[in-house]
């Protein structure tokens, strides 16, 4: 029996590797990179190492980048106003993947490394059940077998082998949106996170003591340059987790809401993610009219549920994704933000499209309502509210039927 197998190369994929071989299947190892800080090749390596069958090395990055990043920033998509959604965007990229091999080496069953206890088992197996069928063979050792790390180490140790080198006191996820902190003190919610959790930020009270400048140029919502230079996305996002992350800015510290029905303390890092989505939140800011603006906040956070809640297969996420694509049509400019000592500031913004006039902002010359015309202004469009008010609160209301005004006597 052949299966397909969802490799990162950590601790929980080495042990069912080794326990899919123990059983006596043939095991095809598969792993998907969107923007991973590992030696894939030593990876690729690891898994022959332990048995693997064949492996396959897929770099999804600009897929990645274009068909899902930069969705998330169309739709300043941050799950209960913190988490940028870093591991759930990547896994049905990484679950579509795996059942394009499972396909085609004819496999049996493909097999991932989720828990029961997590988000990912619902991501996971909702991309691969709709890609391949809900007749495949879906195999979970970690939640069948409530394979702990202790249990991981074991198996390895059983085997003649070392845990992998990025084991450690924390469960790390990461990928070139965020990396997800899990573990070990973080577990404690009223803990600060120890220093040594964080590597992709420095530490704000270590920053740099000038603040760092940067302008971000998007064309219909999209990332496309930064201080000018013209990149690709998953380039710009590179470089702004460094830049970003050397100012101590992208520390994220939450308690979130999981799929299952619990509480979970999160850290992450998202230097990029919280630079961009910031970014262009405030150039929408500058170019949408207020229904605009606040319907597309409805459309945001309910494409950020169905994400975070491993529902990218349903189809509302596309018809929401055709009103946000609409609404994104016109979000072209650029906006200057100032990172110091881990904070982040919009300094400055313009755009072809921008609803600002200085002109007629300014409070010396240009455009001025009459005193007629504001007097006239206040006093219909706060009608509704005083004619109301008047009617519940006050004694003594009466209509003018020769004018057809509501008179009030206190």
């Amino acid at each position: 029996m052949k299966v397909v197998l969802s490799y990162s190369g950590g601790l929980d994929t080495s042990a069912i590797l080794l326990l899919l071989r123990e059983r006596g299947y043939k095991v095809v190892t598969v792993t998907v990179d969107v923007g991973l800080d590992e030696d894939l090749e030593k990876v690729e390596e690891r898994a022959y190492m332990l048995g693997s069958h064949k492996h396959y090395n897929i770099d999804a990055r600009e897929e990645f980048a274009y068909k899902y990043i930069s969705m998330a920033v169309k739709a300043n998509a941050l799950y209960e106003e913190y988490y940028p959604l870093g591991t759930a965007l990547a896994r049905p990229l990484i679950a579509e993947k795996v059942a394009e091999i499972a396909k085609a080496e004819d496999a049996d069953a493909v097999a991932h490394g989720c828990t029961g206890k997590g988000n990912d088992q619902v991501r996971f197996d909702s991309t691969l059940m709709y890609h391949l069928g809900p007749g495949y063979k879906i195999m979970a050792p970690v939640r069948e077998m409530g394979l702990t790390r202790e249990k991981s180490i074991e198996i390895l140790s059983r085997h003649g082998f070392k845990p992998p080198g990025s084991h450690g006191k924390y469960s790390i996820d990461e990928n070139m949106w965020t990396r997800s902190i899990e573990g070990g003190p973080i577990d404690d919610e009223w803990m600060e996170p120890p220093e040594d959790a964080f590597l992709w930020t420095k530490s704000p009270e270590e920053a740099p003591a000038e603040p760092l400048y940067l302008e971000i140029g998007f064309e219909e919502g999209v990332p496309t340059t930064l201080n000018g230079e013209k990149l690709k996305l998953h380039d710009l996002i590179e470089r702004l987790n460094t830049l970003a992350g050397l100012h101590g800015y992208g520390r994220i510290d939450h308690i979130e809401n999981r799929v299952v029905g619990l509480k979970s303390r999160e850290v992450y890092e998202a230097p990029a993610a919280l630079t961009l989505i910031n970014a262009h939140k405030d150039l929408e800011k500058l170019i949408l009219t207020p229904r605009e603006l606040r319907f597309k906040r409805l459309l945001d956070q309910e494409w950020s549920d169905l994400v975070y809640n491993g529902l990218w297969i349903e189809p509302l996420r596309k018809h929401i994704e055709q009103a946000i694509n609409s609404i994104n049509e016109y979000i072209t400019g650029t906006v200057r933000v100032k990172i110091y000592k881990g904070s982040l500031q919009v300094v400055g913004r313009r755009s072809p499209y921008s609803g600002y006039s200085k002109t007629m902002i300014d409070y010396n010359k240009g455009w001025y309502p009459t005193g007629e015309e504001a007097q006239g202004f206040v006093k219909i469009y706060t009608m509704h509210s005083i004619n109301t008010a008047w009617t519940r609160y006050k004694k003594g209301v009466q209509d003018n039927e020769a004018t057809g005004e509501r008179l009030i006597y206190t």
